[in-house]
């Protein structure tokens, strides 16, 4: 009986050590493809911060093609991004509380919904392959434009212009500026 639960128990300590291994060299694999990103914006002791992951456009047709209109992306790749400031912000002249949250975006051809949500998950889609947010723990909705640039941006970009001030989100042929204050 001693040596059945031993053999048991090396079985499933193998099987969990090999499940982990698994699981890292898919996150890895999956990091390669759209690697981490960190963007940091400082200005008179505020302090912003944005965590995303950066996919690639690979000649796919990106905004009203992988991404939808209409619908709520990640607003990135892999985990949900995540936006932390140190204080209350105003975005797009609507109040947001010094905290992190994470960012969700609703694309539309012409304007763009900015979704800053209170809940922090583990991966930006769930087992649908629809995106994890939840709306009842949505913080802010802010409505911005959305503009067509010159020339194609191979990998998704957030940056912060800091003449305006304004979180820019940037791919394909398309740029949001999110204005921050």
């Amino acid at each position: 009986m001693k040596k059945v639960l031993k053999w048991t128990a090396i079985v499933v300590g193998v099987l969990v050590v090999g499940l982990f291994i698994a699981f890292k060299v898919l996150q890895a694999n999956t990091k390669k493809a759209s690697p981490e990103a960190t963007v940091e914006y400082k200005s008179n002791g505020t302090e912003v911060s944005v965590f995303y992951n950066r996919p690639s456009k690979k000649g796919r047709e990106i905004f009203g093609g992988l991404v939808p209109y209409g619908k709520v992306w990640r607003t990135g790749a892999n985990e949900a991004t995540t936006f932390t400031t140190n204080k209350d912000l105003s975005i797009g002249g609507k109040p947001l509380p010094a905290g992190t949250y994470t960012l969700w975006t609703i694309p539309e051809k012409d304007t763009w919904t900015v979704i800053f949500n209170k809940k922090q998950y583990g991966w930006g889609v769930n087992f649908s392959e629809q995106a994890s947010r939840e709306a009842a723990e949505d913080a802010l909705q802010v409505q911005v434009r959305s503009e067509t640039t010159d020339a194609p941006l191979e990998q998704f970009l957030i940056s912060f212009d800091e003449t305006t001030p304004a979180m820019v989100l940037a791919w394909d042929r398309t740029k949001v500026a999110v204005p921050l204050k």
